[in-house]
Order: structure tokens, then C-alpha cells, then sequence
């Protein structure tokens, strides 16, 4: 037996290590980071463990996410007895650690393969300021990043074949990535891409399997979708039009690539045009493989997924709203368009026929990567300077783990009599500081629930100074209709009653 397939393997365990270490590093102060969708998953998560429902803390369905993440959390949950809050940073340090080991995986079989490249781009992966960002938050596109490298590996495993079996095992990864997050329809994209673009199926079976594909990787989604439409009518909860134009969406885009560039600041005035430059660029490139007929490689596999997502990302923010794109949504982006930008480099300095020059022009590439590296971890180190002083920005740093408001909450949590609505501003907070059920204020835009609120005849509101969201109706709104009496207070919120008289 020899040892030879595991050493080749050791550089990308030696640096998934690195990588565990550094999520351990961000995550210790304060635990995982926590926003309102990280109190979502978990509560799900709680409830699914414990009753078998998909209800988040509000009492409501999970619809404005699929289900899969909460489900994963869950069985974690059940087999750990430890909460997914609690659990957060340790699943997240084995996630990133995988993320890291498959992507090294990946690079080891690369046509042409380079050691010295592995070890940049693994060395890339590790100081991303945008992966550490996502690893320290209790997040699903932690999970759906590695998901996409194992759809690649699956699909690339299907091309040394193309049989039926190894393709529905690569719609099957897609299937659950689409219920992990909606934006998983990309990998069902870019798997109809490459099987359109594949040279080497006839046209007959490459019908038959482009259907067999298409319908395995959107049967998961499609449940769930169904399930939504049943439990509240709505198939992926409520959506408003996109108010941000294709360009501008284009230049958000723009802005996040030169920020993962460390790329000054000055940049971002030729923001829409670079990403113009990198979608048409990479679409140039994969098209003329596929003229050549070198089609069928991870190199290929990757490019189309970093083409088919960033594609997708900017056209649905266009179409429909939410918040402006930045590195946590085009995150699961940042590996694919790494590799696609850069895999080509090997190449090229492969086919130098002079030595010396072969070396001048690797150890210019070397520099530069070295340099890029050095940036991203100079800005690493100063969130971490900043964040093992507070914790991971969010529901589990100091500002509310400490907050003069928070303690008095969790302290007279009896003054509020059961049966009596409590609205906030900030009913995750709520949940998460009290273990009490609440309603959100509504959006402005949301007529028929602001009515609602204003006929109630009694309610509680808990308010919260330390936050402000312009879409939703504000607390002069509220007392412009309604004539609150304060029943509580400390630093940085207020409780309120409002009684019909």
C-alpha cells in the first residue's frame, strides 16, 4: 500500500487546519455572530428538533428561506444535544475547514497542475476576508458554499463517465443546494450550461439527460415551494419590486470585487465596468473551450458556476428587492471567480519554452499573489483586533450582550400579561434576550398590517434606540395614532402600553 494519494492530499489538510484555527480565533470572544436571520435558522432549527414543525420564533412558517439549513442545524442539534447558537462556531470551523480541503481537492486535479499555484489560492481561501466574514456568522451560505464544491466534484465525476446514475447523484447535490438557498437554482443552471456545451454527448442523450437533470435538481425546490404555498400562501414570502437599476446593481457588484481585490477605494468609480469586464471575459472564455473542445475539466466547471451566479445575482436584484448586493450575497462567488480569474496562469507559464523567463514570469505571479495576500490579511487583522474587544458584530457582541436595556428586559419579562400582543422593532432580539414571542412593526409599505396594528385595541411595544430601519413605521409614527404610556426603561430602549380607553 503506499502513502502517495494521501500525501498529495496533506498541503490541503495542513491549511483546512489553518483555517479551523482561524474561525476558532474570530468566533472565541463572543461565540458565533448572530443577525435576524441567524435567530431564524436557529429557532427553526430548535423547533424541528424538538416538535417536528418548520416554526420560527415568531410562531410563523419558515418561508422567506428553504428549509434545508434549519433541517441540517436540527440533526446536529439532536445528535449533539448542544443548541445551534452554542454549536455555532465549532459547525462553522469544521465547515470552513471542509470548504478548504475540497477546494484543495479540487486544484490538485486541474489539467495543469501546479503546487506552487494550490498553495496561493489555498493560502487566498484562508485570509478572504469575505469567507472569514461568513464563517464567523451563523449563516446558510456557509453550508451552500461547500455544497457548490461538492456539486462540482460530483459534476466533474459525472464527465469521466456521463451515465444516468452519476448524473442524477450531481442533481441530487444541486436538488438539495436549491433548498439550502433559493439562489441554489444557479447550479442548476450552470449544470444545464455545461451538459448544452458538452461535446462529447449526442444530441439525443444529451437531451434526454439535460430533462432528467433539469427535473431531479428542481423537484427538492419545488416542494418546498409548494409546502410555503399551502402553509401561508405565499411560495417565498412576501417580495417587493427591485428598486436599484441593472447598471447600479452592476457597480454594487463592482465594488464588493474590488473590495476582495484589495483595491483602493478609488476603484469603485469604474466598479460596473471591471464587472462587465470579468462576466464577458469569463463567458468569452468558457465559449471558446468549448469550441476547442475542452469542455469537459474542473477549470470548465468552475468558470461556469462563477458565471452563471454572478449572472443571476445581479439580474434578480434587478427584478426583485432586496438588500444591496454586497460580500455576504455574492459570497459563495468568491472561490469559483478566484480560480476562474486565475487558472489560466499555469497554463500560460507552462507553455514558456525558455527557462529563465518561465521563472521571471512565475516569480512576478508569486509576488503579486503575495501581495494580495498580505493586503487581505492586514485588513483580517484589524477586524480581529477590533472584534476580540467586542465580539462578532451583531446579537452576540457586547453592545447587546452588555446593554443597559437588555439586562432590564430579561428582568421584568413578568410585567408583560399573557394574551396581550408586544410589537417591536426588533423581534428577534426579543426572542433571543427573553425566550418571549413578538411581532415585528410593520414596513411602511405594508398597508393592510399597519391598519392592523393601529386598530388593535391593546399591545405592548418594546422598543429598541440602538437600531433604525427606515422601512419600517417609526415610533413617532406610532404615537402620531396612538397615545403609549411608557412602563419601562434604561439606556438605549423603552417599553410602552397602549390601552383603548
Amino acid at each position: 500500500m503506499t502513502l502517495k494519494p494521501y500525501l498529495k492530499n496533506l498541503d490541503s489538510l495542513i491549511a483546512a487546519i489553518i483555517g479551523y484555527y482561524a474561525i476558532y480565533l474570530f468566533t472565541n470572544y463572543s461565540g458565533v455572530g448572530l443577525s435576524p436571520d441567524s435567530i431564524m435558522y436557529a429557532s427553526t432549527a430548535t423547533n424541528m428538533q424538538a416538535h417536528a414543525s418548520i416554526l420560527t420564533f415568531n410562531k410563523t412558517p419558515l418561508v422567506f428561506f428553504p428549509v434545508f439549513y434549519p433541517f441540517f442545524l436540527a440533526v446536529i442539534q439532536f445528535i449533539s444535544r448542544v443548541d445551534p447558537i452554542t454549536a455555532g462556531a465549532t459547525i462553522n470551523s469544521l465547515m470552513f475547514a471542509a470548504v478548504i480541503f475540497t477546494s484543495g481537492y479540487i486544484l490538485e486535479r486541474f489539467v495543469s497542475h501546479s503546487r506552487i499555484y494550490k498553495w496561493l489560492i489555498l493560502i487566498a481561501i484562508i485570509l478572504s476576508p469575505g469567507l472569514l466574514e461568513i464563517y464567523t456568522y451563523l449563516w446558510s451560505e456557509t453550508l451552500f458554499i461547500l455544497e457548490s464544491l461538492f456539486f462540482i466534484i460530483a459534476y466533474h465525476h459525472y464527465l469521466q463517465s456521463h451515465t444516468t446514475k452519476t448524473l442524477l447523484i450531481v442533481a441530487g447535490v444541486a436538488a438539495i443546494t436549491c433548498i439550502t438557498r433559493y439562489a441554489g437554482v444557479t447550479l442548476i443552471g450552470t449544470g444545464g450550461l455545461l451538459l448544452l456545451l458538452d461535446n462529447e454527448l449526442p444530441i439525443v442523450k444529451k437531451i434526454k439527460h439535460i430533462l432528467i437533470f433539469g427535473f431531479t435538481s428542481i423537484s427538492l425546490l419545488v416542494c418546498n415551494l409548494i409546502m410555503n404555498r399551502i402553509n401561508t400562501g405565499l411560495s417565498t414570502g412576501t417580495r417587493e419590486p427591485s428598486i436599484t437599476p441593472f447598471v447600479k446593481n452592476l457597480y454594487y457588484f463592482g465594488t464588493v470585487i474590488c473590495d476582495w481585490g484589495a483595491l483602493s477605494k478609488g476603484s469603485h468609480a469604474y466598479a460596473a465596468l471591471i464587472t462587465s469586464i470579468i462576466l464577458l471575459s469569463l463567458i468569452g472564455l468558457l465559449l471558446w473551450k468549448a469550441y476547442k473542445g475542452r469542455i469537459n475539466s474542473f477549470e470548465n466547471i468552475v468558470i461556469a458556476l462563477a458565471i452563471v451566479y454572478g449572472l443571476f445575482i445581479v439580474i434578480v436584484a434587478t427584478v426583485s428587492r432586496f438588500e444591496t448586493i454586497n460580500s455576504r450575497i455574492i459570497s459563495p462567488m468568491f472561490i469559483p471567480l478566484l480560480i476562474a480569474c486565475t487558472s489560466w496562469v499555469p497554463d500560460v507559464i507552462k507553455i514558456i519554452r525558455s527557462k529563465i523567463l518561465k521563472y521571471v514570469a512565475g516569480g512576478i505571479v508569486v509576488l503579486m499573489m503575495m501581495a494580495f495576500e498580505y493586503s487581505t490579511y492586514q485588513v483580517d487583522y484589524q477586524r480581529y483586533d477590533d472584534e476580540g474587544d467586542y465580539g462578532v458584530p451583531g446579537y452576540s457582541d457586547d453592545d447587546w450582550n452588555k446593554s443597559e436595556f437588555v439586562v432590564y428586559l430579561k428582568s421584568h419579562k413578568n410585567m408583560f400579561k399573557p394574551g396581550i400582543p408586544i410589537y417591536t422593532d426588533a423581534d428577534e432580539a426579543v426572542y433571543l434576550f427573553t425566550g418571549m414571542s413578538s411581532t415585528l412593526i410593520p414596513h411602511k409599505l405594508q398597508a393592510d398590517r399597519v391598519q392592523k396594528l393601529y386598530a388593535d385595541k391593546h399591545f405592548y411595544l418594546i422598543w429598541f434606540d440602538n437600531l433604525y430601519n427606515s422601512e419600517l413605521i417609526s415610533l413617532p409614527d406610532i404615537m402620531a395614532h396612538k397615545k403609549l404610556v411608557k412602563i419601562g426603561e434604561a439606556k438605549k430602549g423603552e417599553i410602552y402600553y397602549y390601552e383603548e380607553k
